[in-house]
């Protein structure tokens, strides 16, 4: 029912699927998609999901203003001295998800992710809030077990076992990965946000790296190398002073500048998957929020 990158047609199945309810919902695309889903190595998809957002809802917005914007930035990066153009990527759109469904959304995530893996290409998932990496990921687990680690940017430990009496949460997002993998696979960096449980629980069964995030990835880079890594972003692990689009803004981030060199960095690495989360345009009219989500991705695209 869900396979909606079916090779024959994706036009058609856009429609098609978008009909019956489930599958993908078309939307502008992002700056230099190809229009071939056989051809690509690094496949686009959004999820405008935000049904745990536990202060400021509105990252479902995001998918869609993050590819309304990309188109406001250069193809060429001066920092990889690479084009998008040379980048084999396809932009699927958005996911279909039925509205404050949290499992039934998880559950077409994880099929869509799957789908994506079995073709032998790359996921790029753009949430929505950060509960729709967990499905991504555990896809991602899978395929490549016990190897793989995960490499956290965040505001947020998100390591509560649950939130308010609800395990699938935004909030307990990364928890929820410890369910099915282990915790020292995890690696959390720009953290500065979290209760005293979820800190003594990092102490025992993650790699957490307080407050920055260059400087720490760094640090580690060597280790990492050899594995397969996933990479999950949550933009509130930027200062609101830079990124002030988001459901959970937490002062004392680092700079927009500092995270694209962070960013850089994973070229050293073999990133088998990719998402960016909780961008929420509905706080930030100015849009700079949504422009550095897509400079990410455009940077992460030419890396992968």
């Amino acid at each position: 029912m869900y396979a909606f990158l079916n090779k024959l047609s994706i036009k058609v199945c856009f429609i098609v699927m978008s009909l019956k309810g489930g599958g993908l919902t078309l939307t502008t695309k992002f700056m230099s998609s190809g229009e071939d889903y056989r051809s690509a190595s690094v496949i686009l998809v959004g999820v405008p999901m935000d049904f745990t957002s536990s202060f400021k809802p509105g990252s479902r917005f995001a998918p869609q203003k993050i590819r309304h914007v990309s188109v406001g930035l250069e193809e060429y990066s001066v920092y990889l001295d690479k084009s998008l153009k040379d980048v084999r990527f396809y932009d699927s759109g958005d996911l279909d998800i039925p509205f404050g469904n949290v499992d039934e959304s998880l559950c077409i995530i994880s099929k869509a992710a799957k789908e994506i893996l079995d073709d032998s290409k790359t996921p790029f998932f753009i949430g929505g809030e950060h509960l729709i990496s967990v499905p991504v990921i555990k896809s991602v687990y899978d395929k490549y077990g016990d190897d793989l680690i995960v490499i956290q940017f965040d505001a947020h430990a998100d390591l509560r076992s649950d939130y308010l009496g609800c395990p699938n949460s935004h909030a307990s997002a990364v928890r929820r990965l410890t369910d099915f993998m282990q915790g020292k696979r995890i690696f959390q960096f720009g953290i500065r946000s979290g209760t005293k449980e979820e800190f003594d629980y990092a102490r025992e069964n993650t790699n957490l790296f307080k407050f920055d995030v260059f400087q720490p990835l760094k640090s580690v880079l060597a280790d990492l190398k050899g594995y397969p890594v996933y990479v999950t972003l949550d933009i509130d692990v930027v200062d609101p002073a830079f990124a002030n689009g988001t459901g959970t803004p937490e002062p004392g981030g680092i700079s927009s500048n500092e995270m694209l060199q962070t960013v850089g960095l994973l070229k050293e690495l073999n990133i088998v998957g990719f998402d960016i989360v909780e961008v929420s345009p509905p706080y930030d009219i100015s849009d700079r929020t949504a422009l550095l989500a897509a400079k990410i991705i455009r940077e992460v695209l030419m890396i992968l």
